[in-house]
């Protein structure tokens, strides 16, 4: 018998089940997966999706990515990705998660976690504070330091920075965007005028092992602030995208808390990576992998205006439009020398 996703959504929003006693499940859609709270736990399923960074048209490769998606998680947050377990049809055909019989389906098993103490729901209540900061950067400077270096050709590493940002400007430069092309063209060629400027200190990146398999999508909502802290949601997609500076992991949660309001606790982040790890990054490369996250955030954003149920919703111009003048603004930092005021005149402006 075969079961379509529709079934297999059906069964895991079926209390009855789920091997944990629990009196309702809520069912959360994304682009590319369904998630089950229930209860004390929660369950991923991956959708079958043929095409993208990474194929999920068949089982095994789902299982497949559902053990990756447990080893690189359980970096960062050991107590709560548990398991993948089967969502299996017995011999009657009822689907069970983690019963017997057949598997018709891969899921990664979690511990549920509360949302009040998700960086992301303190920031907006303004209750974040500097100790938090300081306990997300201990947390990430021991994880990235304990990584394996990944000693990559320069050229290799450039190629790949450049890359970012011509696919950020491919999709920043649609029409149906409405953001002004000459603005997209200032700040994409102000992207390349750094890189082109800075291949000693890239290169230098690249030989010191500073390239790692990182998290890769460190974002507010993906820390848990509770005991332990927990880290979650890496980047499981995609070898090759999590293959990045320490600086530029960690400079991505100091973007995300900067657009959240709290630009003091950002830079308090970055201060205390420092400290943890030792080694402080050069600020022209902070301010640098800041503004092409800031750019990849807006491309994000406006991809968003393709997907039938986002069309014509102007909150993503908005957000675009809010990342490229953070972008805008950590590039005039990244330009201009230590000591200095940041120069008006001939910085690159958002495109409105």
């Amino acid at each position: 018998m075969r079961y379509t996703l529709q079934d297999k959504v059906a069964a895991l929003c079926d209390p009855a089940n789920h091997p944990l006693p629990v009196s309702a499940v809520q069912p959360i859609e994304t682009p590319f997966s369904w998630v089950f709270l229930a209860g004390e736990r929660a369950y991923k399923m991956k959708k079958p999706l043929p095409s993208g960074l990474q194929d999920l048209s068949t089982l095994e490769r789902r299982r497949l990515h559902c053990r990756e998606a447990l080893r690189l998680n359980r970096r960062l947050a050991p107590k709560v990705y548990l398991d993948v377990v089967p969502l299996a049809a017995d011999t009657d055909g009822r689907l069970r998660v983690d019963g017997p019989g057949r598997p018709v389906e891969w899921l990664l098993a979690m511990r549920c976690l509360k949302s009040g103490p998700m960086l992301n729901q303190r920031l907006l209540r303004g209750e974040a504070d500097e100790a938090d900061m300081r306990r997300i950067a201990w947390q990430l400077a021991g994880f990235h330091r304990w990584q394996p270096c990944l000693r990559l050709d320069p050229a290799g590493y450039r190629l790949h920075l450049w890359q970012r940002v011509s696919d950020c400007e491919a999709v920043l430069r649609r029409p149906e965007c409405g953001l002004l092309p000459r603005g997209v063209d200032v700040l994409m060629a102000a992207l390349r005028a750094w890189l082109a400027s800075h291949a000693p200190l890239i290169d230098a990146r690249a030989l010191a092992g500073c390239v790692i398999e990182a998290h890769g999508d460190l974002r507010p909502e993906h820390v848990w602030l509770g005991e332990p802290l927990a880290i979650i949601d890496a980047l499981a997609i995609s070898r090759d995208l999590r293959q990045q500076d320490g600086a530029d992991d960690v400079g991505f949660l100091a973007l995300e808390i900067e657009r959240a309001g709290a630009p003091a606790l950002s830079e308090a982040l970055l201060r205390h990576y420092a400290e943890a790890s030792g080694q402080a990054p050069p600020r022209e490369l902070s301010h640098f992998y800041r503004a092409l996250r800031a750019c990849e955030r807006a491309s994000h954003a406006i991809a968003h205006l393709g997907e039938a149920r986002h069309q014509g919703d102007p909150r993503w111009r908005r957000r675009a439009r809010q990342y490229l003048a953070l972008a805008a603004c950590h590039l005039r930092a990244a330009r201009t020398p230590l000591g200095r005021r940041h120069p008006a005149q001939g910085a690159p402006t958002p495109p409105g």
